[in-house]
């Protein structure tokens, strides 16, 4: 279970809204959104309705206004609850779409994947065991996805760029 308290003002005050599950549309139970409480769990947040646009990976914690996580404004319109059991986490990374190419496996956190498995491209991947947050960056920098199980044919499936060049299990 998770708990996830978001404010309309800045430093925990103005109107609130919690949640403990995801939530596809926040704009229906607040106005705007300038600050974050995670109590429990670990969540997804998303500055467009229905899980679109710039994601942020929140873990518990304070997050008085957007710049503490690292928000380029302060609209955020979905949450998803992500599950963190402990367990198993497995992921195949391929360098064409379509699972074509080389595959490259993942079961632990890579900092930069491309220069791990000495490839310039992935296009798509598979994953079979556990939550993956993707990174534009090397180190766990730049943009982030989150990459639940299945299968990601293409890119875009997981809208992000053609390279991926960081993989983190969360």
């Amino acid at each position: 279970m998770g708990k996830i308290i978001f404010y309309e003002d800045k430093n925990f005050s103005g109107c609130h809204f919690e949640s403990s599950d995801s939530c596809a549309d926040l704009m229906c139970h607040i106005k705007h959104c300038h600050s974050i409480q995670v109590e429990s769990g670990s969540f997804m947040i998303y500055e467009k309705p229905y899980f679109n646009g710039n994601q942020y990976y929140l873990k518990r914690g304070d997050y008085p206004d957007y710049h503490y996580w690292m928000g380029v404004n302060d609209s955020v319109s979905s949450c998803h609850l992500i599950s963190t059991e402990p367990g198993l986490f497995n992921m195949r990374l391929y360098e064409r779409i379509e699972f074509g190419g080389q595959v490259m496996e993942l079961v632990d956190d890579c900092p930069n994947v491309m220069d791990c498995f000495h490839i310039s491209d992935i296009f798509s991947c598979n994953v079979t065991n556990g939550n993956w947050l993707f990174y534009e960056q090397p180190n766990y920098r730049g943009r982030m996805y989150l990459i639940r199980p299945g299968e990601y044919k293409r890119f875009t499936q997981w809208l992000g760029s053609g390279t991926v060049l960081t993989g983190n299990a969360v």
